[in-house]
């Protein structure tokens, strides 16, 4: 089946050949390696949206060895559960998490607004329905996912709600309030725990929580491990200087991954008789 969505008008596109097209005869031809752009210019803020390919380079290096996989495990473990057979992976990146929910349902769409992760993600995994675009126009057909997940990326509650169908599913990864406590002590002067319950409250309206779960995973980093996770992260920018050039500097650091996952469940409209 396909599910895309045409950014400029709202119809359904169908994929001929290597164009994906609607009846109003706006076409999106497929990259050569095998994305399509969905991000069209008027949904724009920025020439280059996204994560730098600095940062997704890193991000690919240190996913590639191992360190998050505990948190990949348990992604799979609940999406086993539950069955859903179409995934929308909201921010997917370079496609890590992505690849692996790929095989525990029929269709599978990874989205992200940096195209240069999106090239990366593609080039590996042919199986995936690899789209540059934005979560404010989400590229999919109203009520057409049963669910959406957003792993440490933003949740655009409106487009979720309404691209999933009647009693979709939302899986929302975040920081645990421990999440990285080390690092961070070693970057900032004052060290505030993370809230993900953040988003439960924003969520609460239009969602029930029915899974709440935290997944830790103790790491000891070697320098360019250090160096790659310092790259992937906001704290490479939001650190001065010379605490991350001493934190890039040390040999080896003990640290612990601590992940908030989240399941959410589209509520039921009820209408007046």
């Amino acid at each position: 089946m396909q599910w895309l969505m045409c950014p400029v008008c709202r119809e359904n596109l169908s994929l001929n050949e290597r164009t994906w097209r609607c009846q109003q005869g706006h076409s999106f031809d497929l990259a050569k390696q095998g994305y399509v752009n969905l991000h069209v210019v008027q949904h724009k803020h920025s020439k280059q949206p996204g994560d730098t390919p600095e940062a997704v380079d890193a991000r690919r290096a240190f996913l590639s060895a191992g360190f998050y996989a505990p948190l990949r495990t348990a992604v799979e473990t609940i999406l086993q559960q539950y069955q859903p057979k179409t995934l929308l992976d909201i921010g997917c990146g370079e496609g890590y998490y992505t690849q692996a929910m790929q095989a525990h349902v029929q269709d599978c769409i990874g989205v992200d607004i940096a195209k240069n992760a999106v090239q990366r993600a593609a080039k590996a995994n042919p199986n995936v329905t690899w789209v540059v675009g934005t979560g404010a126009v989400l590229p999919v057909l109203d009520g057409s996912m049963e669910i959406c997940t957003s792993l440490f990326s933003p949740i655009p509650q409106q487009e979720i709600l309404r691209v999933l169908k009647e009693d979709g599913l939302c899986l929302v990864v975040t920081p645990a309030p421990q999440h990285l406590y080390a690092m961070r002590e070693a970057l900032f002067d004052q060290v505030n725990p993370h809230e993900p319950e953040k988003f439960v409250n924003q969520l609460s309206d239009a969602f029930e929580l029915i899974e709440s779960q935290v997944v830790d995973a103790p790491l000891l980093l070697k320098q360019q491990d250090i160096q790659n996770l310092l790259a992937m992260t906001p704290y490479a920018y939001k650190a001065k200087p010379e605490k991350r050039q001493a934190l890039e500097t040390l040999a080896e650091l003990h640290v612990t991954a601590s992940f908030q996952i989240y399941l959410f469940k589209k509520k039921v409209e009820i209408t007046a008789a």
